[in-house]
């Protein structure tokens, strides 16, 4: 059976890692969703992805709105992470990732959930292509 966490470990904490994530990384848009990721060779850590979610203040004033759209991604991601999690075992990688909130409104939950699945699709198509292109 599966554990659908979301531990301090997985989470991008490090102001240099998020520095060169942000400087180095490739980037899509799923609406609602811009993603900006960055791949590299596994290092010594439990689990191959960290992540980092984000809503701007620019777009929700009030801070309850934020925290709340943050909750609802936080949960579409930890209950759909795991298929993220086997693609980058199979492919021997580990990955830094960003993903920042771009609607101007709130969106209901099922609709985050789907989105996020297609968000971890079209990142592991992503993957692929930058690693065929390499000859990988």
């Amino acid at each position: 059976m599966e554990k659908y966490t979301f531990k301090k470990e997985e989470r991008l904490c490090s102001k240099r890692s998020i520095d060169d994530l942000f400087h180095n990384g490739s980037s899509f848009v799923v609406y609602p969703f811009r993603v900006v990721y960055l791949a590299y060779e596994p290092q010594e850590r439990p689990f191959p992805a960290q992540a980092i979610l984000s809503v701007p203040k620019k777009r929700f004033k009030r801070a309850v709105d934020r925290n709340h759209l943050k909750r609802q991604m936080r949960e579409c991601y930890r209950q759909q992470k795991h298929t993220l999690y086997a693609f980058l075992q199979d492919n021997a990688l580990h990955m830094s990732l960003a993903i920042q909130y771009v609607s101007n409104e709130k969106l209901p939950f099922e609709t985050l959930k789907a989105k996020t699945a297609q968000l971890l699709a079209r990142l592991e198509h992503e993957i692929d292509q930058s690693h065929l292109g390499k000859g990988n």
